[in-house]
């Protein structure tokens, strides 16, 4: 069964039982405690806290995530990823165990057609409802086995809802482990369906069990996962993982790059599965936003493709690996999850640059431990020491495998006990950090719940007035609610009523001032909701001490929010434009609103071109010109969607909405601040268009104050580029172009008098050729070019051999590398000789492995002094292919 065929099989079973089929979130969540999308619950986690009301009883989803807990394991195991598919159906309050129970067996034996007995079933040891029930459905008792909380009790990882849990597994037969169940052997039985039954509310503590259990949920609700990658192995009926429809023709690009037709076994099959399984976390990891980075989910990335980088080059491939490889993730999987196909360049882009990087660094590393190496024998020591190893580690990139081999052909070992202190301590202190983090994040949200409960909401004046007198009703210093707060503090605060603008619907919130009747000054740094709407001040005390209860005034930044309010105006403007000029279907998707600077989202199918942006810069410059009128005002939501106000993408809306209209050409839902006429905005200055996903284009633009200084600075860089030319400003790009034109011209004549230097050097070596017993052969070394012309050169001078057999193998020194490059003759070939197979031990002299299929095969390391004695191999290799 095909994976596609899977997916559908899972959400048709769901949709035909009243569930509610919900779009994967992306892999960045939204849950300031969790740094990436690990279970597809998450998104619903508002629900089963009762924090929101659900708008659907009953959900299902096909969920991206990303676990790295398991890293260690990838190609170790049949079973484990880094990312992976998680098919759920979900409950809040509707059903629970019974329902979910029978969901689960009937999809399994009969959607999916498994045995039934061959599916074992495990549940927490103390849950005896949930054993009753497996065995009401036919499920005997000896295939039902109980075990503690560290394997069927679940939470996120972080405190929020958890639960006791059944877990569906498949004995995969004898070739894959011991009897005995699940509880003896998680390879033979593999776990595919997770049932959760969500009862309660966890806190603070480690994920084997040890934390404490808050109480009860306000319902009963069911989360259950069931991998799709798992699934896919056992109705594919391979063996692991990556030998699926979801990941074979990324394993086979992995194969092709290292001039092999198989995976072989052991520590060479966990390679090649690492760099299949990571290149795919990989692409949908920046697909969905990520970017390498030394911390959070950037550093989780960058793990991810160093790890592929350094597993590639054990299977001795020196060239580049990732873009290659996540490009087969896209063409595979683009169908089916458009993010990857919209975001492909900038996959390849970030993938190249990580790529060239960990290179420079694994050079820069392997100059540090020579000198490392070398301060090592001056010591007469045997060992080089842990410290060593764990900076070149920690501070470089450099892996300690690396560190461990270079250090054993200098004859040394490593002190691997050290490294591992150094490493654990670092472990402890990151995970000190981190559970730092998630603790701030959820004493923050404790403490809005607090103020939350016992204050009004705050009264909103920012449409009509940029200052009020006010009154502080609550204070949060230091982590906690509290009273007050001295100089130099740090604080958030409530106010009875306020002129700031809280952050919604893309426009960032007010900054400003606050001075009491006391004395005491905040600075205002920013305006956002809390909980429900809850509405947050977060300030520096400036001078004095802020108390609550404290009255004074409150004053927006008024040139700041102007500058808002223009760009708001001009967004709204700029959407109207946007779908008069491309259509309906181009409607907003998202948006930022600063300062005289905006971002626009929008669908579309493809690229705009030079003269539809042009049209649209121009066509807003003329509705701003125009200077239309901007009127705010109040409807119930029918009556807003009977005049035809838009909503837009991601926004949420009460009863009672606000409706914002420009002149008679827009007309949107918006609780944002906008000028009074268009004129106001004053000029609009179009940066850029992009795509930033699967359909979806982006405007970035400048306006007001913003958009005159930038037509300002391109007005002077024009009149320098003019003085460098000797040329008027209308005369300068048709001067640049002709100079480029005739710099172009020499550049494409010194390729031709290149290509002629290669053809004659060709034509030497071709001359060159010794005869031996069946053919001929041309070893040479060779100075002054680079892999693509040594490639070159060593086919030019085989096809001048082409009238019989022949082998040419050519070496040279480049960039610190010993390089190789052999071809055979058609004729040749055609007998089954393979140019790889003249190189791979030669490419082993030099640290490396050989690539390429045919007759043309390349090959690189690290070991340039070992050149001539490749060389020597090769030719050696090269008289025995003939006299066979």
């Amino acid at each position: 069964m095909h994976s596609t065929q899977i997916r559908s099989t899972f959400l048709d079973f769901f949709t035909s039982r009243g569930h509610r089929q919900v779009p994967s979130s992306p892999l960045i969540p939204s849950d300031p405690t969790l740094l990436l999308v690990n279970a597809g619950m998450n998104q619903f986690k508002p629900y089963f806290l009762g924090e929101v009301a659900p708008e659907f009883p009953r959900a299902t989803t096909i969920q991206k995530c990303a676990r790295t807990s398991d890293i260690d394991n990838v190609g170790r195991t049949n079973r484990h990823a880094t990312f992976f598919e998680m098919m759920g159906n979900f409950s809040f309050g509707d059903y629970f165990k019974a329902d979910a129970i029978a969901y689960a067996w009937e999809l399994l034996t009969q959607g999916f057609n498994l045995e039934k007995d061959r599916l074992w079933i495990t549940v927490y040891q103390e849950d005896d409802e949930a054993e009753q029930l497996w065995r009401k459905i036919g499920v005997p008792a000896e295939r039902i086995q109980r075990l503690g909380m560290e394997d069927n009790y679940w939470s996120m990882g972080v405190p929020g809802p958890c639960g006791p849990c059944s877990e569906v597994n498949y004995d995969r037969g004898p070739a894959f482990g011991r009897e005995g169940g699940p509880a003896v052997d998680g390879e033979r039985y593999v776990e595919i369906w997770n049932l959760v039954f969500m009862q309660y509310q966890r806190g603070e503590g480690d994920n084997e069990g040890d934390f404490p259990i808050l109480g009860d949920l306000a319902q009963q609700s069911i989360d259950t996962g069931l991998g799709l990658d798992r699934l896919a192995a056992i109705l594919q009926e391979v063996e692991n993982v990556c030998t699926t429809d979801l990941l074979m023709p990324t394993l086979n690009t992995v194969r092709e790059l290292a001039g092999r037709d198989h995976t072989g076994s052991g520590a060479e099959k966990v390679s090649f599965q690492v760099v299949t399984e990571h290149a795919r976390s990989i692409a949908y990891l920046i697909a969905d936003g990520v970017l390498p980075a030394k911390d959070g989910r950037g550093y989780v990335l960058r793990r991810l493709m160093r790890r592929a980088v350094r597993h590639a080059r054990l299977l001795g491939i020196d060239q580049p690996v990732l873009a290659s490889t996540t490009a087969s993730v896209i063409a595979n999987l683009g169908d089916v999850w458009p993010e990857l196909t919209g975001q492909a360049d900038l996959i390849e882009q970030v993938v190249t640059a990580e790529e060239e990087s960990f290179t420079r660094t694994l050079a820069q590393g392997t100059r540090l431990l020579n000198a490392a190496i070398t301060r090592t024998r001056e010591s007469r020591s045997c060992s080089l020491p842990g410290e060593s190893a764990f900076e070149l580690a920690d501070t470089y990139g450099f892996p300690l495998e690396l560190t461990v081999e270079a250090a054993r052909d200098a004859g040394l070992a490593v002190d691997e006990d050290r490294f591992a202190t150094l490493l654990d301590e670092q472990k402890k202190r990151a995970k000190a950090g981190g559970k730092a983090k998630t603790a701030n994040a959820l004493r923050r949200l404790d403490n809005y719940r607090e103020l939350s409960a016992k204050l009004p909401r705050t009264d909103f004046l920012g449409y009509e007035h940029l200052t009020a007198a006010v009154t502080v009703l609550g204070l949060i210093s230091g982590g906690a609610v509290t009273t007050s707060a001295p100089k130099g503090s740090d604080i958030e605060f409530v106010l009875d009523r306020s002129p700031f603008y809280a952050e919604a619907g893309g426009q960032v919130g007010d900054t400003g001032t606050l001075r009491t009747e006391d004395g005491t000054l905040l600075r205002i740094t920013d305006t956002r909701y809390g909980l429900d709407g809850f509405r947050i001040h977060s300030a520096h005390v400036a001078e004095g001490e802020l108390r609550t209860g404290a009255t004074g005034e409150a004053a927006v930044d008024a040139d700041r929010r102007k500058g808002l309010m223009r760009s708001h105006s001009a967004t709204h403007i700029l959407h109207a434009v946007v779908r008069a000029t491309l259509g309906d279907h181009a409607r907003q998707q998202g948006s930022l609103v600063e300062s005289d600077r905006l971002r626009f989202d929008f669908a579309h199918f493809s690229a705009l071109t030079p003269e539809q942006l042009a049209r649209i810069e121009s066509a807003v410059n003329s509705h701003v010109l125009d200077d239309p009128a901007v009127r705010a005002w109040h409807a119930d939501r029918a009556e807003a969607e009977a005049v035809g106000a838009m909503a837009l993408f991601g926004e949420k809306y009460g009863d009672t909405v606000r409706i914002v209209d420009i002149g008679d050409f827009s007309r949107e839902l918006c609780g944002g601040t906008h000028v009074a006429h268009g004129s106001q905005v004053g000029t609009f200055r179009l940066l850029s268009e992009g795509s930033v996903g699967s359909n979806l284009r982006r405007i970035e633009a400048l306006t007001g104050h913003s958009a005159l200084h930038h037509l300002d600075t391109e007005r002077r860089l024009l009149s320098e580029v003019s003085a460098l030319l000797s040329a008027p400003s209308k005369d300068a790009p048709e001067t640049l172009r002709k100079r480029l034109d005739a710099l172009s011209a020499a550049q494409q004549e010194l390729g031709l008098l290149r290509e002629t230097e290669l053809q004659n050097r060709a034509r030497q070596l071709a001359a060159s050729a010794r005869g031996v017993a069946g053919g001929r052969v041309v070893t040479e070394k060779v100075t002054g070019l680079g892999p693509d012309e040594l490639r070159t050169l060593a086919h030019r001078t085989v096809d001048l051999l082409d009238t019989g057999h022949a082998i040419v193998v050519l070496g040279t020194e480049h960039d610190g590398k010993a390089l190789l490059a052999a071809a055979v003759t058609r004729s040749l070939h055609d007998t089954g000789t393979e140019a790889s197979h003249i190189l791979i031990p030669a490419a082993r002299a030099v640290g490396g492995g050989a690539g390429g299929k045919g007759p043309l095969a390349s090959a690189g390391g690290r070991h340039s002094d070992a050149l001539d004695e490749a060389l020597t191999i090769a030719a050696r290799d090269a008289v025995r292919a003939l006299d066979q």
